[in-house]
């Protein structure tokens, strides 16, 4: 890593609209790590719904960005997929991957414009299975969200970040997640 990323936190972006089922799969997977892990102070968590360009100050202040959302591809719904920046780059998978990353990207294109684009930006996508309005994630999209958690959780382990597990969390009064 470069000293830049250095002097940066990390963040977690949980970007969807929680009001179409498994479109806020990426805001529920957000809380879910809020309410289970306890983070060091060189990781920020943030729940960015729909935000837009409002999500601007979030990218350029963290190096690296763990994007949690859905993805648009053809492959099975349910199934998980990780990308980074690099892959758009190169034309391996889809620009468009969400109906709100095409903001993000160019969100991200902008960052580069005023040099303060973060160097290394993971994806951690699902493909839905439901996008009718309802709050509630689809039963086969719900279960992604603890192991969703736990791959991010290993990453920013790998990462050198000390990351401990919440003891004695219930799930009375917890984010349906």
């Amino acid at each position: 890593m470069k000293e830049k990323s250095l002097q940066k936190k990390t963040g977690i972006l949980g970007i969807g609209n929680v009001l179409l089922s498994d479109e806020g799969f990426g805001v529920h997977t957000v809380h879910y790590l809020e309410q289970h892990f306890t983070f060091p102070e060189t990781v920020e968590t943030t729940d960015a719904g729909t935000a837009g360009i409002y999500m601007a100050p979030f990218l350029e202040e963290h190096d690296p960005i763990l994007v949690i959302d859905v993805v648009a591809i053809d492959a099975a719904p349910g199934s998980i997929h990780c990308f980074s920046s690099k892959d758009i780059g190169k034309g391996t998978i889809p620009r468009k991957m969400s109906p709100h990353q095409l903001g993000l990207l160019e969100l991200l294109e902008v960052c580069t414009l005023r040099e303060s684009c973060p160097e290394t930006v993971e994806f951690f996508c699902v493909v839905p299975v439901d996008l009718s309005t309802s709050m509630d994630l689809s039963p086969q999209i719900k279960a992604r969200v603890k192991e969703m958690a736990e791959r991010i959780v290993a990453w920013l382990r790998e990462a050198g970040h000390t990351i401990t597990e919440k003891i004695n969390v219930t799930e009375k009064g917890m984010f349906n997640a």
